[in-house]
């Protein structure tokens, strides 16, 4: 198999995203925290965490009692260092507030014949939009 198979790297990333936001919003969020390798970076909305212990505080001290993602779609490609690139774009909803956009890129690599997540950037829909002059 090549690895610009696209049905290799394409079933990779999407069986992650399916796992991540299922496990994110039906479980216990700590154990997302064994899909990021150990120097891993988490990216939410512009404040950085370094490291698997800041990105599991940041993931489990969310104050929201429930969540629910919805995916409207992702886009998933190969790294020219054998990584897979995975941008994620949907809806949130958290407790009863009304349902926001976001947008979510992963970087995953391959480690010990697991893949790992060692990038993550999360930002909600709510930053295109313009503000008006006064």
């Amino acid at each position: 198999m090549q690895w610009c198979d696209n049905d290799y790297f394409q079933k990779v990333g999407e069986d992650f995203v399916q796992w991540y936001y299922n496990q994110f919003d039906n479980t216990n969020r700590m154990e997302l925290v064994n899909l990021y390798a150990e120097g891993a970076t988490l990216t939410w909305e512009g404040t950085l965490f370094s490291g698997r212990e800041a990105i599991a505080g940041k993931l489990t001290g969310m104050p929201f009692q429930q969540i629910k993602h919805i995916i409207t779609d992702h886009d998933i490609q190969p790294t020219f260092d054998k990584s897979i690139l995975v941008m994620v774009f949907g809806q949130l909803k958290a407790d009863n507030d009304l349902p926001l956009a976001f947008h979510q890129v992963f970087m995953l690599k391959p480690l010990n014949g697991n893949w790992v997540c060692t990038n993550d950037v999360f930002r909600l829909g709510l930053h295109n939009i313009p503000v008006e002059s006064q």
